[in-house]
């Protein structure tokens, strides 16, 4: 990526991380170039078709729904998103692994010819060595999840006892060697960890639970990261 490419990524970043407008000034004195700079730079993402308002001396700010330009992207950002893509299809459900490979494939379709050549000649790789049959739940259990749907399980824990509780579902921890869902329980009335492969049976209820997902997140991170999974 030339020095052009990497400086407009860059400003691309700063004014993306902002929800208000920010100044020339800061944008210049942020990424060590000069105000004149950052004009022209801006300009040229206008011209890439940026949606960014503003003028100088009132501040810009990116409008969101801008889709970044292939070309746009490090050698090490591509790198990044072929090993993620790669990890899923050899890790994931069959549907997750299908969907990551297509998105590969999309990306790689847009890409100029040279960025191409690197991502299919690309040396970075995930294979599963001790391939694993795949949790049926998991397809319907990331559903759940997207939905905010309550879901109704049966459960045997480690010590084989079964249970039956409504669960809601907000996260999904995919291991090396297990898929490690985190709900709320409504049973214990507290936050809970259930490893997919010890699911009996599963029903989607179609019913949102009551509380928002990103609320359930933050409530799990402050309440259980200290005291260790249960």
């Amino acid at each position: 990526m030339s020095q052009r490419a990497t400086r407009l990524l860059h400003l691309l970043d700063e004014l993306r991380r902002r929800r208000k407008p920010v100044r020339g000034a800061q944008l210049a004195d942020r990424l060590g170039v000069s105000l004149r700079t950052v004009y022209r730079d801006i300009d040229a993402l206008r011209g890439q078709g940026a949606d960014i308002v503003g003028d100088p001396g009132i501040g810009y700010q990116l409008r969101a729904g801008f889709l970044l330009p292939p070309m746009m992207f490090s050698a090490e950002e591509l790198e990044a998103l072929v090993l993620g893509a790669r990890w899923v299809a050899s890790h994931a459900d069959p549907e997750l692994a299908v969907a990551a490979g297509a998105a590969l494939e999309r990306m790689t379709g847009v890409l100029p010819e040279g960025l191409r050549l690197q991502v299919e000649t690309s040396g970075l790789f995930a294979p599963q060595w001790h391939a694993a049959e795949p949790e049926p739940w998991l397809p319907a259990l990331r559903r759940a999840i997207r939905a905010g749907n309550a879901v109704r399980i049966h459960y045997r824990d480690g010590e084989g006892r079964a249970s039956e509780r409504v669960i809601w579902p907000f996260a999904m921890a995919f291991l090396a060697e297990i898929r490690l869902l985190v709900a709320w329980c409504e049973m214990r009335g507290d936050f809970r960890h259930f490893r997919a492969d010890r699911m009996v049976w599963l029903e989607d209820t179609g019913q949102r639970y009551p509380e928002q997902r990103h609320r359930l997140l933050r409530r799990w991170n402050q309440e259980c990261l200290q005291r260790g999974p249960r």
